[in-house]
């Protein structure tokens, strides 16, 4: 099998990432995206490289962003060597999509922890940091050139939906965003959990509040006891924007209800005027 599918430009420095990718846990990610049909690609972002999967379903002026959440930042007490998610429920997420969809993976992630500039703390303290987030802007607006998408719409798991919110306001293009189980809160969520704060990254509730035009949903499980309710409706802001299932945790059962989440997001995209 091979382990990456990529553009016809690929370099040097890709050849060397597609050894290092073939390792677990990158390697194991990679074989459920290629189980569900998703292709990969890897894009270069602001001093970062950047392994992003597509699908295309139905013809959509509306392309779906999915951000996963921060895997393995720690391992046995040290930095992970490779923080890549061990668990692919953003994949199997983003799979029940029938809508044009994009999964974009962070800097040094999905086997690319050992290539220059990366180091631990962009996947620790600084996971949420400036460095990561203009990169992953980057990236994505370079996937999108060649695309005809006039809305974007954010869909972001865990710390995936952290970075969601730091990201959408930086594309005019956005129409919603979509959190589930989200640190919406970083500081008080260390503080809750007794972690040394992330010193490093941008905290979405310090950030101003998004446009009153874009569609915001972030759901957490009654039963989180990784990022409870408290956490995410403190970044919420606006209560009317938090929904609460009680018999869910962080990870259970977010497959069950992810149609009718895409169903409403359906109704409420199709309604939104073109930028």
């Amino acid at each position: 099998m091979t382990c990456w599918r990529y553009p016809a430009v690929a370099t040097g420095l890709a050849l060397a990432i597609l050894t290092t990718a073939c390792t677990s846990p990158a390697r194991q990610f990679n074989r459920r995206a290629e189980s569900l049909g998703l292709s990969a690609e890897l894009v270069r972002g602001l001093g970062f490289q950047h392994v992003i999967y597509r699908q295309a379903r139905r013809p959509s002026r509306t392309l779906h962003i999915y951000l996963d959440g921060d895997g393995t930042p720690w391992l046995r007490g040290q930095p992970a060597s490779d923080p890549t998610p061990r668990a692919p429920l953003v994949l199997d997420l983003m799979a029940l999509d029938l809508d044009p969809s994009l999964y974009l993976g962070r800097p040094c992630y999905h086997g690319l922890s050992r290539t220059p500039p990366c180091a631990s703390a962009l996947w620790t303290g600084a996971r949420y940091s400036e460095a990561v987030v203009s990169s992953m802007a980057a990236a994505l607006r370079g996937a999108l050139a060649t695309r005809e998408h006039d809305r974007l719409v954010w869909l972001g798991y865990s710390g995936g939906g952290t970075l969601a919110i730091l990201l959408a306001p930086r594309f005019p293009e956005t129409v919603a965003v979509v959190t589930v189980a989200a640190n919406l809160d970083i500081d008080d969520w260390a503080d809750l959990h007794g972690y040394s704060r992330l010193t490093g990254s941008l905290n979405p509730a310090m950030q101003p509040p998004l446009a009153g035009s874009v569609y915001q949903r972030h759901y957490v499980g009654g039963k989180d006891r990784v990022v409870p309710r408290d956490i995410v409706a403190r970044g919420a802001r606006n209560p009317e924007t938090l929904v609460v299932i009680p018999s869910y945790d962080h990870i259970c059962c977010w497959t069950t209800l992810w149609p009718t989440v895409l169903a409403e997001l359906e109704r409420v995209t199709a309604a939104s005027p073109l930028r």
